[in-house]
């Protein structure tokens, strides 16, 4: 299936959010109402909430800086390299992939994107205190927007670690209490039990809502964050929400890894969250980056100057960031459907050599011209190609993963595990480790951005990000790398701010 209905929601809503920023809600509504008055009907508070929605969008291209979610994590592994024109294009990706980023070369833009969702998820939650619809659809608005909130945070968390924190928005001089990471931690994992408890959220929205936070991410955050922090106290509570989406049989995966990260694969059986992207009445441009339209990232992540094929017109610019390492492509069997489709090996073909260029590109990810045909603006800033965020392969491999960190049974951890070996054409194991397991996940998720968290989390990172043959990565991991550095100007914006020590 196909469906890009909260996108197709935000362009209807352009209209009244044509800015894209937060002053939207720091003043009366055109026609003078009071925001009391304003938010007491449904459609109006629809309008919050896509607004809420909206930064999911921006890290991409914000008009800031490039900061493609899945990318920013992957610098940080160890399956690709930056890439670019040179060591000085996008030079905090740089800095960042050899472990020496400072307060000027950090993912800065993130803080501000994820700061703005966070506001404006605060915003729904007040709103809807006014009233303006049924009981049911206010809690349903404030659940999403909770689980928004926590999904902000998280990513904020992940990579800043110890940040401002703050679940009512702030008034003069609009700072909150830095809390540590665990503080954070500590804050966050309640709020969201809260949310999952509510019961407001389908376990999967119908098609007409494909895009909506679900019960089922609000689950796989869950795994997500608990595996992340090692907390064990809740490991049981997170392996029973991987087998409840097992159980629920709205999802599985797909027969075809390949199908996936087709346009007609959007949405399908195998996914559980998504962030959407559409070229169809696209008005992103050059000065307009957060405006509703599709995704720069294949364009980011591909050749420069494509001579034409495999469904690219010649002519077509990429810019060379994120080459896969050739290491990244050998580690796959021959056999494993997984790696055509994840690694696009283009040796051979003649084109515009860029910086660390390997001929190899992320084939999830890759452009295809059908996928921003439809697009009326700049086309290499608008293709369609939707962010998968969590999919059911990940839900087995956490259920296979928590099933032998809680001793709960590892027949159900190797039938989990070989679930996902066999569609990627693999023999069966026959037995199962969490090495194991995470291996399964560095095969299954390469570009996906989990790679590097799998690293940190195992504490595998120090032995595995090293320097390289190649002289690109010159420094290691360390702990005091886990978290990236705060932005200068966040520091100076606010004198209370303390620096991560990296």
């Amino acid at each position: 299936m196909n469906n890009k209905h909260i996108t197709s929601a935000l362009i209807a809503a352009a209209a009244l959010l044509t800015a894209c920023d937060d002053s939207f809600f720091e003043v009366k509504d055109p026609n003078g109402e009071p925001l009391e008055e304003y938010y007491t009907t449904d459609a109006h508070l629809q309008e919050a909430l896509t607004a809420a929605y909206d930064p999911l969008h921006w890290p991409d291209w914000d008009g800031t800086a490039y900061n493609a979610l899945n990318v920013d994590a992957e610098i940080l592994g160890d399956d690709f390299w930056v890439g670019g024109n040179s060591v000085g294009d996008n030079q905090h990706w740089h800095r960042l992939f050899n472990f020496e980023g400072d307060g000027n070369n950090t993912l800065a833009t993130l803080w501000t994107d994820f700061y703005s969702g966070i506001k404006r998820c605060n915003d729904v939650i007040k709103y809807v205190t006014y009233g303006g619809s049924t009981a049911e659809k206010l809690l349903s608005y404030e659940m999403q927007a909770r689980l928004l909130r926590v999904y902000y945070y998280n990513i904020l968390w992940h990579y800043y670690g110890n940040v401002p924190f703050y679940l009512e928005n702030l008034s003069t001089p609009y700072t909150a209490p830095q809390m540590t990471a665990d503080e954070i931690y500590a804050a966050l994992m309640p709020e969201l039990e809260a949310i999952i408890a509510s019961d407001a959220l389908p376990m999967r929205w119908p098609a007409s809502d494909a895009g909506r936070v679900s019960q089922a991410m609000a689950y796989m955050l869950y795994a997500e964050m608990a595996l992340y922090q090692n907390d064990t106290q809740r490991y049981a509570k997170a392996l029973e929400m991987m087998k409840e989406i097992i159980g629920s049989g709205q999802y599985d995966l797909m027969a075809d890894f390949a199908d996936i990260w087709t346009e007609s694969g959007e949405w399908g059986v195998e996914s559980i969250f998504e962030v959407n992207y559409n070229d169809d009445n696209a008005r992103r441009d050059w000065g307009t980056p957060k405006a509703v339209g599709g995704t720069v990232l294949p364009t980011l992540c591909s050749p420069n100057t494509w001579p034409g094929g495999d469904g690219w017109d010649a002519g077509s610019d990429g810019w060379g960031f994120l080459p896969m390492r050739v290491e990244t492509f050998d580690m796959y069997d021959e056999a494993d459907t997984r790696r055509d489709a994840t690694c696009w090996d283009v040796r051979g073909v003649e084109y515009n050599v860029r910086y660390q260029d390997t001929h190899i590109w992320l084939g999830k990810y890759r452009p295809y011209t059908d996928n921003c045909k439809d697009c009326p603006t700049s086309k290499n800033l608008n293709y369609n190609n939707n962010l998968r965020i969590y999919r059911y392969a990940e839900t087995l491999l956490n259920a296979a993963e928590l099933s032998l960190l809680t001793g709960s049974g590892s027949a159900d951890a190797l039938k989990w595990t070989n679930l996902v070996r066999q569609r990627a054409g693999l023999p069966a194991l026959a037995s199962v480790s969490t090495d194991d397991v995470i291996d399964e996940r560095h095969l299954e998720f390469v570009g996906e951005g989990k790679r590097y968290f799998d690293l940190v989390r195992s504490g595998k990172a120090a032995s595995t990000l090293v320097p390289d043959a190649y002289g690109y990565r010159t420094n290691a991991w360390t702990p005091s790398k886990k978290h990236i550095p705060l932005a200068q100007s966040e520091l100076d914006a606010d004198p209370s701010l303390v620096q991560n020590n990296y």
